[in-house]
Protein backbone atom coordinates (compact mmCIF):
# COMPACT_ATOMS: atom_id res chain seq x y z
CA UNK A 1 0.00 0.00 0.00
CA UNK A 2 1.31 2.99 -0.52
CA UNK A 3 0.14 6.55 0.31
CA UNK A 4 1.69 9.98 -1.43
CA UNK A 5 1.55 13.18 -2.28
CA UNK A 6 3.22 15.25 -5.18
CA UNK A 7 2.13 18.92 -4.97
CA UNK A 8 4.47 21.53 -5.25
CA UNK A 9 5.46 24.45 -3.09
CA UNK A 10 5.07 28.09 -4.43
CA UNK A 11 8.29 29.83 -5.64
CA UNK A 12 10.25 32.51 -4.27
CA UNK A 13 11.15 34.94 -3.19
CA UNK A 14 9.91 34.48 0.12
CA UNK A 15 8.00 38.09 1.25
CA UNK A 16 9.94 39.58 4.26
CA UNK A 17 9.35 39.47 8.07
CA UNK A 18 6.83 42.40 9.10
CA UNK A 19 4.55 43.65 11.81
CA UNK A 20 1.43 41.91 11.88
CA UNK A 21 -1.96 43.46 10.64
CA UNK A 22 -3.83 45.81 13.30
CA UNK A 23 -6.41 43.06 13.42
CA UNK A 24 -4.24 40.28 14.74
CA UNK A 25 -3.06 39.27 18.45
CA UNK A 26 0.34 37.89 17.31
CA UNK A 27 0.71 37.14 20.90
CA UNK A 28 -2.00 35.07 21.21
CA UNK A 29 -2.32 33.82 18.17
CA UNK A 30 1.01 32.21 18.50
CA UNK A 31 0.00 30.41 21.98
CA UNK A 32 1.97 28.29 23.27
CA UNK A 33 4.51 27.63 20.09
CA UNK A 34 8.05 29.70 20.15
CA UNK A 35 7.21 33.47 19.44
CA UNK A 36 8.96 33.95 16.10
CA UNK A 37 8.30 37.41 13.62
CA UNK A 38 5.33 37.78 11.69
CA UNK A 39 5.22 36.76 8.25
CA UNK A 40 2.48 36.77 5.58
CA UNK A 41 3.43 33.57 4.88
CA UNK A 42 2.31 32.21 8.38
CA UNK A 43 -1.06 33.65 8.68
CA UNK A 44 -3.77 32.74 7.93
CA UNK A 45 -2.60 29.23 5.98
CA UNK A 46 0.88 29.14 5.64
CA UNK A 47 1.40 28.15 8.86
CA UNK A 48 1.84 24.44 7.48
CA UNK A 49 4.92 25.53 6.37
CA UNK A 50 6.58 25.72 9.52
CA UNK A 51 7.12 22.96 12.16
CA UNK A 52 6.53 25.33 14.95
CA UNK A 53 3.17 25.98 14.40
CA UNK A 54 1.91 22.04 12.61
CA UNK A 55 3.82 18.89 11.51
CA UNK A 56 4.60 19.54 7.34
CA UNK A 57 3.11 18.05 4.88
CA UNK A 58 3.03 14.53 6.88
CA UNK A 59 0.28 16.26 9.31
CA UNK A 60 -1.39 18.19 6.54
CA UNK A 61 -1.42 15.38 4.00
CA UNK A 62 -0.16 12.07 5.04
CA UNK A 63 -2.96 11.76 7.97
CA UNK A 64 -5.89 12.02 5.47
CA UNK A 65 -4.84 9.08 3.15
CA UNK A 66 -3.61 6.87 6.15
CA UNK A 67 -6.62 7.27 7.79
CA UNK A 68 -8.51 6.62 4.64
CA UNK A 69 -6.23 3.61 4.42
CA UNK A 70 -6.94 2.62 7.37
CA UNK A 71 -10.51 2.71 7.98
CA UNK A 72 -10.39 0.84 4.53
CA UNK A 73 -8.23 -2.64 6.19
CA UNK A 74 -9.06 -1.73 9.69
CA UNK A 75 -5.25 -1.49 10.66
CA UNK A 76 -4.62 -0.61 14.28
CA UNK A 77 -1.54 1.47 15.09
CA UNK A 78 1.76 0.78 14.07
CA UNK A 79 4.36 -1.37 15.16
CA UNK A 80 7.64 -0.09 13.91
CA UNK A 81 7.95 3.54 11.95
CA UNK A 82 10.74 4.91 9.82
CA UNK A 83 11.37 7.70 7.73
CA UNK A 84 14.11 9.73 6.22
CA UNK A 85 13.99 12.91 4.24
CA UNK A 86 14.61 16.65 5.17
CA UNK A 87 15.05 20.08 2.59
CA UNK A 88 16.70 18.30 -0.38
CA UNK A 89 16.08 21.28 -2.91
CA UNK A 90 13.92 24.40 -1.37
CA UNK A 91 17.34 25.54 0.56
CA UNK A 92 17.22 29.02 1.79
CA UNK A 93 13.34 29.89 1.75
CA UNK A 94 11.85 30.50 5.22
CA UNK A 95 9.66 27.14 5.48
CA UNK A 96 11.41 24.44 7.58
CA UNK A 97 9.21 21.42 6.72
CA UNK A 98 10.55 18.40 4.51
CA UNK A 99 10.15 19.07 0.70
CA UNK A 100 11.55 15.55 0.27
CA UNK A 101 10.32 12.67 2.91
CA UNK A 102 9.36 8.93 2.96
CA UNK A 103 8.17 6.76 5.62
CA UNK A 104 7.32 3.38 6.44
CA UNK A 105 4.42 2.40 8.97
CA UNK A 106 5.46 -1.22 9.35
CA UNK A 107 1.31 -3.04 10.93
CA UNK A 108 3.09 -6.34 11.15
CA UNK A 109 1.34 -8.37 7.82
CA UNK A 110 1.30 -5.04 6.04
CA UNK A 111 3.52 -1.90 5.55
CA UNK A 112 2.09 1.28 4.05
CA UNK A 113 4.80 3.62 2.03
CA UNK A 114 4.24 7.51 2.56
CA UNK A 115 6.01 9.50 -0.04
CA UNK A 116 5.59 13.58 -0.66
CA UNK A 117 7.82 15.21 -2.79
CA UNK A 118 7.04 19.43 -3.01
CA UNK A 119 9.13 19.20 -6.14
CA UNK A 120 9.42 17.75 -9.73
CA UNK A 121 5.83 16.12 -11.21
CA UNK A 122 3.39 13.94 -9.60
CA UNK A 123 4.02 10.25 -10.55
CA UNK A 124 0.48 10.18 -11.91
CA UNK A 125 -1.25 13.12 -13.01
CA UNK A 126 -4.54 12.33 -11.85
CA UNK A 127 -3.47 11.13 -8.51
CA UNK A 128 -1.30 14.09 -7.50
CA UNK A 129 -2.52 12.90 -3.65
CA UNK A 130 -3.70 9.79 -3.09
CA UNK A 131 -3.55 6.02 -2.03
CA UNK A 132 -2.88 2.86 -4.31
CA UNK A 133 -3.76 -0.44 -2.93
CA UNK A 134 -1.98 -3.68 -4.61
CA UNK A 135 -4.01 -6.54 -3.97
CA UNK A 136 -4.62 -9.98 -5.03
CA UNK A 137 -7.52 -8.85 -7.65
CA UNK A 138 -5.97 -5.75 -8.92
CA UNK A 139 -5.11 -1.89 -8.27
CA UNK A 140 -7.25 0.39 -6.64
CA UNK A 141 -6.04 4.11 -6.64
CA UNK A 142 -8.46 6.73 -4.34
CA UNK A 143 -8.04 10.61 -4.02
CA UNK A 144 -10.32 13.21 -2.98
CA UNK A 145 -11.60 13.40 -6.53
CA UNK A 146 -12.18 9.89 -7.08
CA UNK A 147 -11.21 6.36 -7.75
CA UNK A 148 -9.79 3.73 -10.35
CA UNK A 149 -9.63 0.28 -9.77
CA UNK A 150 -8.00 -2.07 -12.70
CA UNK A 151 -8.52 -5.75 -12.23
CA UNK A 152 -5.50 -8.36 -12.52
CA UNK A 153 -5.64 -10.40 -15.62
CA UNK A 154 -7.62 -8.73 -17.56
CA UNK A 155 -11.36 -7.23 -16.51
CA UNK A 156 -12.79 -4.04 -17.43
CA UNK A 157 -11.15 -1.05 -15.76
CA UNK A 158 -13.10 0.90 -12.83
CA UNK A 159 -13.54 4.63 -13.11
CA UNK A 160 -15.78 6.60 -10.49
CA UNK A 161 -15.20 10.38 -9.86
CA UNK A 162 -16.86 12.07 -6.65
CA UNK A 163 -20.45 14.19 -6.81
CA UNK A 164 -19.44 17.36 -6.02
CA UNK A 165 -23.18 17.98 -5.04
CA UNK A 166 -23.01 21.34 -6.68
CA UNK A 167 -27.21 21.24 -7.75
CA UNK A 168 -27.94 19.84 -4.57
CA UNK A 169 -26.01 22.75 -3.00
CA UNK A 170 -24.97 25.77 -5.14
CA UNK A 171 -23.86 27.97 -2.85
CA UNK A 172 -20.59 25.75 -2.59
CA UNK A 173 -19.92 27.19 -5.78
CA UNK A 174 -19.38 31.06 -4.38
CA UNK A 175 -18.94 30.36 -0.31
CA UNK A 176 -16.10 32.17 0.54
CA UNK A 177 -12.61 30.29 1.36
CA UNK A 178 -14.72 26.98 0.54
CA UNK A 179 -12.57 23.66 -0.12
CA UNK A 180 -14.88 23.03 -3.09
CA UNK A 181 -12.89 19.67 -3.48
CA UNK A 182 -14.11 18.43 0.13
CA UNK A 183 -17.29 20.16 0.68
CA UNK A 184 -19.31 16.53 -0.27
CA UNK A 185 -16.94 14.84 2.43
CA UNK A 186 -17.17 17.65 5.28
CA UNK A 187 -20.82 17.39 4.44
CA UNK A 188 -21.42 13.88 5.34
CA UNK A 189 -19.11 13.89 8.13
CA UNK A 190 -20.91 16.91 9.38
CA UNK A 191 -24.63 14.44 9.11
CA UNK A 192 -22.84 11.11 10.59
CA UNK A 193 -21.43 13.16 13.41
CA UNK A 194 -25.19 14.58 14.37
CA UNK A 195 -26.56 11.30 13.76
CA UNK A 196 -24.18 9.54 16.03
CA UNK A 197 -24.79 12.49 18.59
CA UNK A 198 -29.15 11.50 18.34
CA UNK A 199 -28.20 7.43 18.69
CA UNK A 200 -24.97 7.71 21.69
CA UNK A 201 -22.67 5.60 18.74
CA UNK A 202 -19.54 6.53 17.23
CA UNK A 203 -19.29 8.69 14.01
CA UNK A 204 -17.34 7.26 11.46
CA UNK A 205 -14.49 9.30 11.98
CA UNK A 206 -14.12 8.56 16.10
CA UNK A 207 -11.49 10.67 18.22
CA UNK A 208 -9.45 7.15 18.69
CA UNK A 209 -9.37 6.56 15.18
CA UNK A 210 -8.04 10.02 14.94
CA UNK A 211 -5.63 9.52 17.59
CA UNK A 212 -3.98 6.61 16.70
CA UNK A 213 -3.42 8.19 12.64
CA UNK A 214 -2.30 11.15 14.22
CA UNK A 215 0.63 9.35 16.32
CA UNK A 216 1.75 7.31 13.45
CA UNK A 217 2.40 11.07 11.44
CA UNK A 218 4.06 12.12 14.64
CA UNK A 219 6.68 8.92 14.98
CA UNK A 220 7.13 9.49 11.65
CA UNK A 221 8.45 12.99 11.73
CA UNK A 222 10.44 12.16 14.83
CA UNK A 223 11.80 9.25 13.05
CA UNK A 224 13.29 11.18 10.03
CA UNK A 225 14.40 14.21 13.19
CA UNK A 226 16.23 11.30 15.18
CA UNK A 227 17.37 9.24 12.25
CA UNK A 228 16.27 5.91 13.43
CA UNK A 229 13.45 3.55 13.72
CA UNK A 230 10.50 3.83 16.36
CA UNK A 231 8.77 1.25 17.75
CA UNK A 232 5.58 1.48 19.33
CA UNK A 233 4.05 0.87 22.30
CA UNK A 234 0.16 1.52 21.73
CA UNK A 235 -1.26 0.05 24.51
CA UNK A 236 0.93 1.98 26.88
CA UNK A 237 1.35 5.60 24.69
CA UNK A 238 5.37 4.72 24.78
CA UNK A 239 8.14 4.41 21.94
CA UNK A 240 10.11 1.19 23.70
CA UNK A 241 13.25 1.37 24.72
CA UNK A 242 14.21 4.89 23.59
CA UNK A 243 13.57 7.80 26.04
CA UNK A 244 15.31 10.68 24.31
CA UNK A 245 12.06 9.80 21.58
CA UNK A 246 9.57 9.41 24.56
CA UNK A 247 10.88 13.35 25.30
CA UNK A 248 9.75 14.49 22.25
CA UNK A 249 6.34 13.17 22.08
CA UNK A 250 5.65 16.41 24.28
CA UNK A 251 6.58 19.97 23.08
CA UNK A 252 7.96 22.39 24.82
CA UNK A 253 5.60 25.08 25.87
CA UNK A 254 6.05 28.79 25.77
CA UNK A 255 5.55 30.33 29.01
CA UNK A 256 3.60 31.34 30.28
CA UNK A 257 1.39 28.58 28.94
CA UNK A 258 1.52 25.33 30.63
CA UNK A 259 1.50 21.86 28.95
CA UNK A 260 -1.92 19.88 30.13
CA UNK A 261 -0.77 17.27 32.57
CA UNK A 262 -2.79 13.96 33.11
CA UNK A 263 -5.35 14.58 35.94
CA UNK A 264 -5.11 18.34 36.42
CA UNK A 265 -7.11 20.92 34.71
Amino acid sequence: MEVYSYYGMGSGPDPEDSNPPDYLDWEMWTGPAPMLPYNRMKHPRGWRSFMEYGNGNVGDLCIHMLDAARWMLDLGSPKTVSSSGGIIVSKGRKANISDTQTIIFDFGDLQAVWQHRRWGQSVDPHYPWGVTFYGDKGTLKASINGYDFTPLGGGEPIHREVAMEFDQYPEDRTEKELEKQVAPAIRGHMKDFLAAIASRGKPVADIEQGYISTTACILGNMSMKLGRSLAWDASAGRIVGDEAANRLLQRVYRAPWVHPEPGKV
